[in-house]
């Protein structure tokens, strides 16, 4: 029996979708500096899988940590929260 793992899920903003299938996805977050502890933003980039290609450049998207799909890819698209205008 396999046991069950919660994968990671982030929201981010879609940065590049030029590649086939694959959408670029800035994720950020506030770290807490630790001298003088003011909040800093840090931010990461993912590649991840969108099948459909149906994200476009600065909609809002949910990504889910999967299995690796390629050098690059280790995350999927699995939904469009927010079109850009």
């Amino acid at each position: 029996m396999k046991k069950r793992v919660n994968k990671r899920q982030l929201t981010g903003k879609v940065v590049s979708d030029k590649m086939d299938k694959t959408a670029v996805v800035e994720v950020e977050r506030l770290v807490k500096h630790p001298l003088y502890k003011k909040y800093i933003r840090r931010s990461n980039k993912f590649a991840a899988h969108d099948s459909d290609n149906s994200c476009n450049i600065g909609d809002k998207v949910m990504i889910t940590e999967s299995r690796p799909i390629s050098k690059m890819k280790r995350w999927r698209v699995t939904d469009v929260i927010e079109k850009a205008v």
